[in-house]
Parts: C-alpha cells; sequence; structure tokens
C-alpha cells in the first residue's frame, strides 16, 4: 500500500474558487490518477499502490501530479506506507519541518494523530509525545484508560488493521458556483470567469470520460439595481440570467466552447452588473475512444467542421447558416429541404441511418433507380403539352426507359401518382418527365386526361 496525504496551501485556496472550497476541487483532480480518494480534515488521503504502475511508479505518478508549472502544485504534499501515517507526516509538513517523508512513524507526534487529541492532555503527563512511545503502553491497560478507539487507531496506522473511508465521487451533474473579484457591466468580460468555470468542468468530465453536449451559464445580477431591470431574452426577469450552449457532439474540447461563449456573450447587454456566475451540464455523453495516427500527414490540424459550422451559426445565427437535410418521402422534391446547420447537425446520425436503410431498400427493390435520377430537379414541375399522346419539350420527346411509378402523399392529402420517363429532346437532350394519372391538384380530370395523363418535365440531365 502507498499512500499520498495532500493539503491546500492558502495561495491555492485563492487561485481555485471555483467550488465551495479548494480541497473539493483537489479532489476532483486527484481522482484522474487513482479511484480512492478520500478526505479527513482539509486533507486528501490517496492510495495509488493499485494505479502507480500506470504513470511508471509511485514517484512519477506524484512528480506528474505536483508538476511545478500547474496549479496543483499549490498543495503540501506527504507520503506514507499507510494513510495515517501519510496523513501525520502532512501535519508535520504544515508546521514547517522538512524532509517529513523520512520521518519514522514512532517519531510521529501524538498531536498528528486525530484519535488521540481529545487525549493529548492527559499523554503529556503520562510523558507520552511520539507514536512509538503510545504503542509500546500495554493494550489492555490502553484500552481501560482511553478506549478501543485509540488502539484501533493505532492498529491501522501500523498496517495491522484494515483502513476503511468514505471514499468521494464525482457527482452525476456538474453544477459550480463563482464569486466574481468585482462586479461585471460588460456581457463579454463575463468570459474570464466562465472560462475558470470551464476548466473545472475539463476535470469532471475527464475524470468521467464523458463529453459535453449541452451546458448552461448562469449569472446573477446586482439585487442593489434590481429595480432598474428589464427583461431580454436572455433574461428570465428578476435578477438572473441564462445562456445556453449546445454542440453537435460531445466534446472536451473547452478552448471551442469559449469560442462559442465568446460569439453568444457579445450580443447579449447585460441590465445591471454581475456578481456571480454558474455553469452547469445539461446534457452529457460517454466519450468514445478515437484511434489517432503516428504518422504526422495523418494528423488533423484545426477545427472539425462541426466545430465550424457552430461557430459560424453563433457568429451569424442559425437561420444564416444552413444546409440540406434528408426527409423520409419517396417525393423527389420531398426528399430534402433547407434548414439551420446546427439543428441538423444534432439529427445526422438518424437522417444518416435513413439515408443507408433507403439506399439499401431501393437498391433490392430497383437496380437502376439511381441511374434514372436526373442532374437538376426543377423547383416546380413545368407542364408539357401533349400532342396525340406524345409530350413535349421543344419538340417532341422520345421516351427511353420507364415507367418508374411512384405513389406516396396520401396520409398528408397531397397524393402524388406518377410514371416516371427518361426522355430524349432533340434540342434540350435527356430530360426527365413523368405522367401524373391523377391529374392537377385539386381538379378533377376529364375523362380524355384519365386517360392520356398529364405530362410534367421535373428534371434535366447535365
Amino acid at each position: 500500500m502507498h499512500w499520498i496525504a495532500l493539503q491546500p496551501t492558502p495561495e491555492a485556496a485563492a487561485a481555485e474558487a471555483t467550488l465551495s472550497d479548494a480541497t473539493t476541487a483537489w479532489a476532483w483532480w486527484a481522482l484522474q490518477f487513482t479511484p480512492l480518494v478520500a478526505r479527513v480534515e482539509d486533507a486528501l488521503l490517496l492510495e495509488v499502490s493499485a494505479s502507480a504502475r500506470l504513470f511508471g511508479g509511485a514517484p512519477a505518478l506524484r512528480d506528474q501530479f505536483l508538476k511545478p508549472d500547474w496549479a496543483p502544485a499549490l498543495v503540501q504534499s506527504a507520503q506514507g506506507a499507510t494513510s495515517l501515517i501519510a496523513f501525520g507526516r502532512l501535519q508535520c509538513a504544515t508546521q514547517g519541518r522538512a524532509s517529513v517523508d523520512s520521518v519514522p512513524a514512532d517519531a510521529l507526534p501524538l498531536s498528528t494523530l486525530v484519535a488521540a487529541r481529545a487525549h493529548l492532555p492527559t499523554l503529556a503527563r503520562l510523558g507520552l509525545s511520539t507514536w512509538g512511545q503510545l504503542r509500546a503502553l500495554p493494550r489492555g491497560g490502553l484500552v481501560r484508560r482511553f478506549g478501543s478507539g485509540l488502539l484501533d487507531a493505532l492498529d491501522c496506522a501500523y498496517g495491522q488493521r484494515a483502513e476503511v473511508y468514505p471514499w468521494l465521487t464525482l457527482p452525476d451533474v456538474f453544477d459550480a458556483p463563482l464569486e466574481l473579484l468585482s462586479s461585471v457591466e460588460s456581457a463579454p468580460a463575463l468570459l474570464f470567469g466562465a472560462r475558470r468555470l470551464l476548466a473545472q468542468l475539463l476535470v469532471w468530465l475527464r475524470a468521467r470520460q464523458r463529453g459535453v453536449l449541452a451546458l448552461e451559464l448562469l449569472w446573477e445580477l446586482d439585487a442593489r439595481r434590481s429595480n432598474a431591470l428589464h427583461v431580454d431574452a436572455h433574461h428570465q426577469g428578476g435578477s438572473q440570467g441564462r445562456l445556453e450552449l449546445r454542440t453537435a457532439q460531445p466534446t472536451q474540447d473547452m478552448g471551442h466552447l469559449a469560442r462559442l461563449l465568446a460569439e453568444q456573450l457579445a450580443r447579449v447587454t447585460l441590465p445591471a452588473p454581475v456578481l456571480y456566475l454558474r455553469l452547469r451540464s445539461l446534457q452529457t455523453q460517454v466519450l468514445a475512444g478515437e484511434s489517432v495516427s503516428l504518422l504526422p500527414e495523418d494528423m488533423r490540424h484545426g477545427d472539425s467542421l462541426h466545430q465550424l459550422l457552430e461557430r459560424l451559426s453563433a457568429r451569424l445565427g442559425p437561420a444564416r447558416v444552413r444546409r440540406l437535410h434528408l426527409h423520409a418521402d419517396h417525393r423527389p422534391e420531398h426528399m430534402q429541404h433547407w434548414g439551420a446547420a446546427i439543428d441538423v447537425a444534432t439529427k445526422s446520425g438518424a437522417a444518416h441511418a435513413y439515408s443507408t436503410r433507403a439506399a439499401g431498400q431501393m437498391d433490392e427493390g430497383n437496380a437502376s433507380r439511381g441511374a434514372l435520377c436526373p442532374t437538376w430537379l426543377l423547383a416546380t414541375p413545368l407542364r408539357l403539352d401533349v400532342h396525340r399522346g406524345c409530350p413535349h419539350y421543344q419538340g417532341p420527346l422520345t421516351l427511353l426507359a420507364g415507367p418508374q411509378r411512384l405513389e406516396a402523399g396520401w396520409l398528408e392529402g397531397a397524393a402524388a401518382l406518377r410514371d416516371y420517363y427518361v426522355a430524349h429532346s432533340a434540342t434540350a437532350g435527356l430530360v426527365w418527365v413523368y405522367c401524373d394519372r391523377l391529374g392537377p391538384p385539386g381538379t378533377q380530370a376529364p375523362a380524355t386526361t384519365r386517360k392520356t395523363g398529364c405530362w410534367y418535365l421535373h428534371g434535366l440531365f447535365a
């Protein structure tokens, strides 16, 4: 067993203001290295024997955890074979003693043993000041005089009894507040505090191996000026504001989220100064592993497509960044429509699954369907003249392939009963036409029309 005891310094408490106390923030950080993290008073106890090999041994793990150029270096630490030895040495370190890791357990002061603190005056009158002196007393007399708790603590300290702690776990939902050092009157200036909350969110996501899909940033306005507040799109009213952020794919890229927040905050007007921030996760997803190539030319640089679409949508507005959206309909004019890029991106997986299934069914039902689809589709079919049963478009048309029958739209009240053909025009080349056997919509086709049908031009082949 190998234990590491940690205790944040006052400087660390000032640097980590994202949670209610600095010790909780360090506990979240420690959970990246071992799942066995317990809190005793203001210190953290880490059992790292099971995960030390993963990081190259206990010394390498400790060095990585306490890397000097990282914020977690603002912490005092000590090591030991048991948690109580490590905790006792940590108490010596807080008192300014050097090389505490080399202090033998028998030489540790009794004040560093939590179970002995209630009996320190009595133990001092007996002339006892160290763990070794207390352990040398008869066990029976020690129990009769001080109870079994002190003896049990000694047994745990020297590895003769199992150490049991309520292990710390991460909350299911990330929810972190931040009190700003001064009131903020401009919405873009809130990004400075939001970055600190995003850094804490990254620790939470890494520990849970998840990516965020939706989060919200909330701010609390100065109540002293609440009578002058007005309600806008970003304020529920009163003294609170809210900004929701969604991504197309689960991500741990805090830089991308910070850029999206910057674009959104640039369009927010604060009716009063802000005193508090709060960041909360709305939707997360287990993050799938990704295989990274060892070849430099295969490594991706810059933003991905969905990150670019999200940044453009945040800057220009969702309605100004559009893309085609697949739609489950057999009528060519209803197979796709334009929609907001960020809305389509969130459903791209379902759309891709449908298109894959539809393509498979189409290939099984009619292998030549793909060859009959034109390059250009007219927004509105053009009705053709018919002479002696032959459709005309810049001259008579010669039917080359077909018919390909389509029957759809019955449930929507816009039924389509068509026979599609590939036709040839002497001047226009290959065209895509169909015969509507129901007649024009909203009309009752006469008997002659029902026999010959109404012909329409629906597409052109390049």
